[in-house]
């Protein structure tokens, strides 16, 4: 398959009890395929043309789709496409990094209406609830007072027991503590009212990808997100599965070799801190890694050791990852240039080949299209698929 298929989230039910389902399915096919006429959503869903007919008016009448110029064919009326509409809802997308953090306003369809950042030496919980907090005045005031009343909620992506990395980003111990018993939703309940969603941050850069990006052709594969540190998440039969803690796709707890022949992890093997502690060596600020507009372009040598070597380990974990679950493909992106991404996945797909595929179908190794945003993006979309859109895990179809 073309890297631009986009396959169908499912087929639908005719019974009026489930309408909601229907509702969510008729947006979610309209947010993977694109504005699209009613014959052409009924043929995708399985739903028959009268009841796209109502739930198109209803969701129209409700300012959550926009009708497109009509189309004419060969014969019979010309049809007129229905797409979602970009302002019928809104959401707030919050990334919690190791250096840096990233706060979103996004609209129905992820783009991106503004955005704020937040830079730190390590993360502790009051200076994120500030930065929050402004954000949220901003945003609102930026908005129109209706479009206001669209947000929808507010997603949290950060890194698991994010408490546990106070050696490596050199935090102190006790400061970071802080996070292990701190409830996001009781403390913004103090000045936002809006539904507030916590998740892993690579799970949410995964998300972002598989709604928004390349991952709308890809039916089962594995995302990896090279962060401070690496993550990743398991998309299975065209949905992100979580797994029983929301933890699923902890690439980077994945069991490696060091060069010193002692075991670590892929954490400790391919993530940007490795980056950040080499340029530290060498003389250079490594601040340039987490500020925007990113300029890497003045350490070559150095980025080309870390490529190389990141490279090596991830065509590793991706052999490791598909004996376990057969992916169509291993999809690669970071906090990094997309010059540095597109380098990186070359030679990935270079070094996968030259490994001993005995027994497993070698995936294909492909770019991300999100970018740095992607934990932030898949924060925001959170909300929004939680009131709009299907989760599409274990549908059939495709």
């Amino acid at each position: 398959m073309s890297d631009t298929d986009v396959r169908d989230p499912g087929t639908g039910r005719n019974q009026h009890t489930l309408r909601d389902h229907n509702e969510r399915l008729i947006l979610t096919t309209l947010l993977r395929n694109g504005a699209s006429a009613g014959s052409d959503i009924a043929r995708r869903t399985g739903l028959s043309p009268q009841t796209v007919s109502v739930i198109l008016r209803g969701l129209e009448q409700d300012g959550l789709l926009t009708r497109g110029s009509p189309q004419r064919g060969r014969v019979g009326k010309p049809s007129i496409p229905m797409d979602l509409a970009p302002h019928g809802a809104h959401a707030v997308g919050l990334k919690i990094g190791r250096r840096s953090a990233d706060l979103v306003l996004t609209d129905m369809i992820g783009s991106i209406v503004a955005e704020r950042n937040l830079t730190y030496r390590y993360p502790l919980p009051k200076a994120i609830l500030s930065f929050l907090r402004e954000g949220l005045v901003a945003f609102a005031d930026a908005l129109t007072p209706a479009a206001a009343d669209r947000i929808a909620g507010i997603g949290i992506a950060m890194p698991y027991e994010i408490w546990n990395w106070h050696e490596i980003i050199g935090a102190p111990e006790d400061a970071m503590q802080a996070w292990r018993t701190f409830d996001f939703a009781s403390a913004i309940v103090e000045f936002s009212s809006l539904p507030v969603f916590v998740e892993n941050d690579a799970t949410a850069a995964s998300r972002a990808e598989h709604i928004y990006g390349i991952g709308r052709s890809w039916r089962d594969y594995a995302y990896f997100f090279i962060g401070s540190f690496i993550g990743g998440g398991v998309i299975l039969n065209h949905s992100v599965f979580e797994g029983r803690s929301g933890n699923a796709g902890a690439f980077g707890s994945l069991p490696m070799r060091g060069p010193d022949g002692h075991d670590i992890q892929l954490i400790d093997a391919a993530s940007l801190h490795l980056l950040e502690t080499a340029l530290t060596q060498a003389g250079h600020d490594p601040s340039v890694l987490w500020t925007s507009p990113q300029d890497w372009s003045r350490f070559d040598a150095i980025l080309d050791n870390w490529i190389a070597v990141t490279a090596q380990q991830l065509a590793l974990a991706a052999l490791t990852v598909c004996s376990v679950i057969d992916f169509e493909a291993i999809v690669i992106d970071g906090g990094f240039p997309a010059s540095v991404r597109d380098r990186l996945v070359t030679q990935t797909a270079t070094c996968l080949k030259a490994l001993d595929l005995r027994g497993l179908a070698a995936p294909v190794i492909i770019a991300g299209s999100i970018g740095p945003n992607a934990r932030a993006l898949g924060a925001a979309s959170t909300p929004i698929l939680s009131q709009y859109f299907l989760n599409t895990h274990g549908e059939t179809g495709g």
